[in-house]
């Protein structure tokens, strides 16, 4: 089992940058692929941006290509997703989640974060 905290979200003006931060404890981090997901108001949970369990492999959405990068630290249990060039499309409560069967852009991930709220003011 492995529990996971996001942390970094807030308010953010459109065109400005946020970087979310999830942390890992538990079973090992590193052997475990990891993806981020949002879920807007009234909206179904969609998948944002994932990596392999060795960072070689990267999976993003086409709404958030050039503009978002995931990246991980299995050193410090720690995955990162770097957002720029934020527009109010991408107000929604962000959840990281990790699966040890390997990397995927469906929901079916072992263990999730309880999200943290991103907004972006027009």
């Amino acid at each position: 089992q492995v529990q996971l905290v996001e942390s970094g979200g807030g308010l953010v003006q459109t065109g400005g940058s946020l970087r979310l931060s999830c942390a890992a404890s538990g079973r090992t981090f590193g052997t475990y692929a990891m993806g981020w997901f949002r879920q807007a108001p009234g909206k179904e949970r969609e998948f944002v941006a994932g990596i392999s369990w060795n960072g070689d492999t990267v999976y993003y959405a086409d709404s958030v290509k050039g503009r978002f990068t995931i990246s991980r630290s299995n050193a410090k249990n720690t995955g990162y997703l770097q957002m720029n060039s934020l527009k109010p499309e991408d107000t929604a409560v962000y959840y990281c989640a990790v699966r040890l069967e390997g990397l995927t852009t469906s929901p079916a991930y072992d263990n999730w974060g309880r999200g943290t709220q991103v907004t972006v003011s027009s």
